[in-house]
């Protein structure tokens, strides 16, 4: 059976938002109080603006770690395990109600389409209070894929 190898692509911030838009597994990472990583496996979306974006509740851990320190990298995965991942690094905002808003609509509507009944979502959005994290992108790595090294190619 012939080997997987391993690979790394480099892509243009087009291509990027290109392989980010149908991909909303992805792990969130912020820096604690302490400095050491937090990570947190949520949905994300990618806004009009090619911005990554995340529902959330505003007393989330990730939320207090982006108040304190916006900086934030996001390891975004393929629906499948062995599928290609990127790392995008970016600096994150919290939007909180009412703000929040009409950027959760988009949120929704950037991983499900349209809702039936958007006054019903909105409704719901206010009633649990919810927010926003937008990640702007700074920077991101090569889209990867895992495998063996080259050297190993049969």
């Amino acid at each position: 059976m012939p080997r997987h190898i391993a690979s790394n692509t480099r892509v243009d911030r087009a291509a990027l938002t290109e392989f980010l838009r149908p991909r909303h597994r992805v792990v969130l990472m912020t820096t604690r109080s302490d400095g050491r990583p937090q990570a947190s496996p949520v949905a994300c979306g990618v806004d009009a603006e090619g911005r990554l974006v995340i529902s959330t509740y505003p007393e989330r851990a990730k939320v207090r770690n982006i108040r304190r320190d916006p900086r934030v990298s996001v390891c975004v995965l393929s629906d499948d395990w062995d599928g290609p991942w990127v790392q995008v690094d970016g600096t994150a905002e919290v939007l909180d109600l009412p703000e929040a808003l009409e950027p959760l609509v988009e949120y929704f509507r950037s991983i499900s389409g349209e809702h039936p009944d958007w006054d019903e979502y909105r409704q719901a959005m206010v009633t649990q209070g919810k927010s926003l994290i937008r990640v702007t992108i700074d920077g991101w790595g090569p889209i990867a894929t895992g495998g063996f090294p080259s050297r190993l190619a049969d």
